[in-house]
């Protein structure tokens, strides 16, 4: 019987290496770090959906009759 060449392909290479890098975070941190946060939105900017939220969270309904 004729043996297969073994081939790494580049795809191959790139998991093995993503998969190893998470094995060392999980040893380093105790489980897995969240590197994807939300990014800190600036109050200065114009934001139309977030003023009418206030408006109707601070409405108290007096308005109406």
């Amino acid at each position: 019987m004729k043996q297969k060449k073994l081939r790494i392909t580049q795809e191959d290479f790139i998991l093995a290496n993503r998969k190893a890098a998470r094995m060392e975070e999980i040893e380093r941190h105790g489980r897995q770090v969240q590197s994807r946060r939300m990014v800190h939105k600036s109050k200065k900017t114009y934001d139309r959906n977030r003023l009418k939220r206030a408006v109707i969270k601070s409405d108290d309904g007096s308005f109406y009759l």
